[in-house]
């Protein structure tokens, strides 16, 4: 009885897994679409069409997939939807600043989405520019440590990005961040290349200028709001302003 009982747990758990990498491809697919469609289908020419490209990739989007979505929003192929960005405002548990990034064809749809997933999981909605303020457009640049040859250290991303004129370098754990100003996002992008070290994404986010503490209990209620809005086919990405423990997991943002 309880090997059908692990066998039946880890078949849920498989496609829990499953379905949030099929949300997770479907979200990708629609970054490579728009950028298709704003900057044209060259991925030389276009900066932000090549930084989506690459992180579907490290996503292990399969290539095909990748192709279609250049096709249908440089217009090559039919199909493609007339996607829109939104942005949507609100708190979560011990008043922590969301600020949540749709990328959509139905307004109405993610304004509801939206809203039911904050309101049902403790979180309110906020007044246009209420938790926006808190947040300043940049660019991030993100390199795992282990790269083939070696372990990066702080000073290696320094060395390598220092002429493209980065704000800051963050040590993340398995990770470093590079922040810049987002014009410069591309050039940043583009000395870690010529240092002939690996990325994981370049793109232009959401930064907060301050921080809110948070314990555990608070960050796990605020993980299960940030999980309800991703499940949203129309929530691109949710950024939060909250500052874990260093014993805590963060919840994603």
């Amino acid at each position: 009885m309880s090997g059908h009982s692990k066998w039946a747990t880890t078949k849920h758990q498989k496609a829990v897994v499953d379905a949030r990498r099929a949300k997770s491809f479907a979200k990708l697919i629609k970054n490579i679409e728009v950028a298709a469609r704003i900057g044209g289908g060259d991925l030389d020419g276009n900066p932000t069409l090549y930084d989506a490209v690459q992180k579907a990739r490290k996503t292990s989007v399969p290539k095909d997939n990748i192709e279609r979505a250049i096709k249908r929003g440089s217009g090559a192929e039919g199909g493609g939807s007339d996607y829109e960005t939104l942005f949507y405002e609100a708190y979560g548990p011990a008043g922590i600043a969301i600020l949540i990034e749709c990328l959509t064809d139905n307004r109405n749809r993610s304004a509801s989405e939206v809203r039911i997933a904050v309101t049902r999981n403790g979180g309110t909605m906020a007044d246009v520019g209420s938790t926006a303020r808190v947040f300043s457009r940049k660019g991030v640049v993100l390199l795992p440590k282990k790269q083939e040859s070696r372990e990066l250290t702080e000073d290696d991303v320094l060395e390598a990005t220092l002429d493209a004129g980065p704000d800051e370098v963050n040590d993340l754990g398995d990770a470093f961040e590079v922040i810049s100003d987002p014009n410069d996002t591309v050039a940043v992008r583009t000395a870690v290349q010529e240092a002939g070290l690996d990325y994981d994404s370049a793109e232009v986010s959401f930064v907060p200028e301050f921080t809110q503490p948070a314990d555990l209990p608070t960050l796990e209620k605020l993980e299960k709001l940030v999980d309800a809005l991703e499940d949203s086919d129309d929530v691109q990405n949710v950024f939060t302003n909250v500052e874990a423990p260093d014993d805590a997991l963060v919840p994603s943002s």
